[in-house]
């Protein structure tokens, strides 16, 4: 009974690997990488967020998604947006590495802003980007129960597409709201009819639209709360709806949860170490039948500011 039930539980996990492998190679949108504490990871998805922190930011993040799943997504983002001195124009340069099953798919982007004061506190920021795509594919490490198929023995080899996006971001120190579209070419890396396959495209993807939203809410001196919201769009794919809440005390410690609609549920921490460094971390529990075949998701971001001796900091910024 025992061989029978292990058998029967690697039989699962396979048949899970194997959907998670189709759903990434299939003719069907493949989607963006995901991050929960996105309103620190702006730059990513919106050009308009360059320079509109008003200092040079510097950001990195490792993020390891459905632990205990071989093959399960892996991302690695590093990122710096500046404004220009003396000028409305703000310069960003992110890259974005991430891991699934046999791909390996790297973006290198470069962001450029102009923002318009449209009165005393708010701004209006206008963004393009410009992204060179690299992806590879090893079919090598799938399970290949047919000998014969030919799709093993055509990998894919820093295969490179260019991109442009754009966006809108219309912001304050205490709200923002935008607008962007971070991708507006749809690549197809196997085309129908490419080498010897006559199967649908592998890996084709398409426009995702993203809209966010945040407000900071000054509770006491000691105490802000920050709601916040993502919505992500793409043809094929469901809509993706992220909902959270963050508390920050002291202009020090940010504690949060978060939820991402039919998917996972999140909790998040931060630490302003001091007025340079802050360290985040977040960690999502699946809700789904998923939950049974991964321990969860992790994530962990630093971020280095450099500010002027002159500089005068009054309270950090939520996002």
């Amino acid at each position: 009974m025992l061989p029978a039930i292990i058998k029967s539980e690697k039989m699962k996990k396979l048949i899970l690997l194997s959907l998670l492998t189709l759903s990434i190679f299939s003719g069907y949108s493949q989607q963006d990488a995901q991050y929960t504490q996105y309103m620190y990871n702006t730059i990513n998805i919106n050009p308009a967020y360059a320079g509109s922190r008003g200092v040079l930011s510097i950001f990195g993040l490792h993020r390891t998604q459905w632990v205990g799943i071989d093959g399960a997504p892996i991302t690695n983002t590093f990122s710096l947006n500046t404004p220009i001195k003396n000028s409305n124009i703000g310069f960003g340069l992110s890259v974005i590495n991430d891991r699934i099953g046999p791909s390996d798919e790297t973006s290198i982007s470069a962001d450029i802003s102009y923002s318009i004061n449209t009165s005393d506190k708010y701004k209006l920021s206008f963004g393009v980007k410009a992204t060179a795509n690299l992806l590879n594919i090893d079919f090598n490490k799938l399970n290949i129960y047919n000998p014969g198929d030919q799709l093993s023995q055509y990998n894919i080899d820093n295969k490179f597409s260019p991109n442009i996006g754009a966006g809108i971001y219309y912001h304050s120190d205490q709200t923002y709201i935008g607008l962007s579209v971070p991708n507006f070419l749809e690549t197809k890396h196997f085309d129908k009819g490419q080498y010897v396959f006559s199967s649908n495209s592998i890996a084709s993807e398409k426009m995702h639209y993203y809209l966010i939203a945040g407000h900071v809410f000054d509770l006491s001196s000691n105490l802000k709360l920050k709601p916040a919201f993502l919505t992500k769009m793409v043809k094929g794919a469901p809509l993706q709806v992220d909902l959270s809440a963050n508390l920050m005390f002291n202009d020090k410690f940010t504690l949060g949860a978060a939820y991402r609609w039919s998917a996972a549920g999140s909790l998040m921490a931060g630490f302003q170490v001091n007025s340079n460094w802050f360290i985040g971390y977040g960690y999502d529990m699946e809700v789904t039948k998923l939950s049974n075949y991964n321990s969860g998701s992790h994530e962990i971001f630093l971020r280095y500011e450099l500010f002027k001796k002159y500089d005068k900091i009054i309270s950090p910024r939520f996002f």
